[in-house]
């Protein structure tokens, strides 16, 4: 008789790993900040993404403002006065063995600056574009008068012997050579003399010179008061600048342009100046004491564009900027969004998959390049609007087909809502940014410790 034994029954084991997974809030909290780790490398893309759109925008704006004549700054006139040194060498004979002197003559140059330089600037600007940017560019005709007082350089030891007054001649620096729209001439005791361009590779100051034709320095200069006046004609970009060369120095400016701003170590007089849809007028006053170089220079023209003051034409584009701080708080509007999942998680026992938490993250931060690529073509406000809509409504009917129910999918859509118009504000903000932005951290910090009293934290 054949005995039968029998094998017991291959069961399966529970897999423990998967079912702490599942049920442990402390396995859930580990995977939501993994997957808040992972969302920081689109994050990181986006942020790239921004700053390349924004130098694209600085390339156009420049090409278009190389092409159109580049920011006008003057620096002039400056009268440009010859003069003689001396230097003596011994030199040894041999065959007579004496020492002999020998005197070389060296040419130099002083540059005077005028007693009075005024100035009288009409700006006419306009906006051009190129695909979806846009410079500020404009047409501007300056006009300048003052007078020379009688020359002097006995304090710099030099005689008025030794001036080579028949070389004298007027200089003028500008930044904008090719901006220049008509011929530049001064009129110096009601006769005209001509400027032409003249390259000096040992000038230091990255400005072009032009340089007038030779002047009757003695009778100009040498004892009696010379007016001048000469008018330039500019089509340039930017900002408009003046070195206020004169003892006295005044400057009026009006334009067509509606948003100034004005730059430079002076500002324009605050009772006189006018800000309008329209367009505005302005006028400076710079007097010798209010700037520290003196009316006389030896050897070289010093570089004074430090002391420049003048007035910014420019389109403000902040939405690149305003994209770039939206982007920073990328990482707290998706910690914040898998923090009401978790919780909703916990509080309802819905089981909510990694992948499905991953498609949210997604979500989130496809708002980004939407504001971006929308910005560009439309208003800021216009493109934080339909971006956040189209996620919020993407994510809130998302959101459903997870939790089963609707009164969920509500608040979640209510408080994306809320947070998008939070770091709107935060956005616009300045000054009172970090203080409003702690505040709601505070608030949000307090709601999330209300809520998670009744999650039992033991069943871990």
């Amino acid at each position: 008789m054949e005995t039968q034994q029998s094998h017991p029954q291959n069961t399966p084991q529970p897999n423990k790993f998967g079912h702490w997974l599942k049920t442990s809030i402390t396995a859930r909290m580990l995977m939501v900040g993994f997957l808040v780790i992972i969302l920081l490398i689109p994050l990181s893309y986006i942020n790239s993404l921004i700053n390349e759109r924004a130098f694209r925008q600085q390339d156009v704006v420049r090409e278009i403002n190389q092409k159109w004549g580049n920011n006008v700054l003057v620096y002039g006139p400056i009268l440009k006065l010859p003069y003689k040194t001396y230097t003596e060498t011994k030199t040894f004979n041999e065959k007579t063995k004496t020492y002999f002197k020998e005197t070389q003559t060296h040419l130099n140059y002083a540059y005077i600056f005028p007693e009075h330089l005024n100035s009288k600037v009409d700006v006419n600007s306009k906006t051009l574009k190129r695909g979806n940017f846009e410079s500020a560019v404009f047409t501007t005709q300056m006009d300048f008068d003052g007078h020379y007082i009688p020359v002097d350089l006995s304090a710099k030891g030099i005689k008025t012997e030794d001036i080579v007054w028949d070389k004298a001649s007027i200089i003028i620096k500008t930044s904008n050579l090719k901006g220049i729209k008509s011929e530049v001439q001064i009129t110096l005791k009601d006769k005209a003399y001509n400027f032409e361009t003249n390259f000096n590779q040992n000038d230091n100051s990255n400005l072009d010179i032009l340089e007038s034709s030779f002047v009757d320095g003695e009778a100009l200069f040498k004892s009696q008061n010379t007016d001048f006046r000469f008018s330039m004609t500019f089509n340039g970009s930017t900002k408009i600048e003046l070195i206020p060369i004169g003892k006295i120095t005044t400057k009026q400016m009006t334009s067509n342009w509606a948003d100034p701003s004005f730059m430079g170590n002076y500002l324009p007089n605050d009772e006189t100046k006018e800000i309008t849809k329209d367009g505005f007028k302005a006028d400076w006053k710079v007097l010798h004491i209010n700037r520290a170089f003196s009316q006389q220079h030896l050897k070289s023209i010093p570089n004074l564009s430090q002391f420049a003051f003048g007035t910014k034409f420019m389109v403000m584009v902040d939405e690149y900027q305003k994209s770039e701080r939206s982007a920073k708080y990328g990482f707290l509007v998706i910690a914040l969004t898998f923090l009401v999942f978790f919780l909703i998680q916990t509080l309802s026992k819905i089981n909510i998959h990694p992948f499905q938490y991953l498609m949210i993250g997604l979500a989130l931060t496809m708002f980004y390049t939407l504001l971006v690529s929308i910005s560009e073509h439309s208003n800021f406000l216009k493109a934080y609007l339909i971006a956040g809509i189209s996620v919020i409504i993407l994510i809130t009917l998302y959101s459903k087909s997870i939790l089963k129910t609707l009164k969920f999918p509500l608040f979640i859509g209510a408080s994306l809502s809320a947070l998008y118009a939070f770091i709107y504000v935060i956005i616009q903000l300045e000054n009172y940014a970090l203080l409003v932005g702690s505040i709601g951290l505070f608030l949000i910090l307090a709601i999330v410790m209300l809520v998670s009293r009744k999650i039992d934290w033991n069943n871990g």
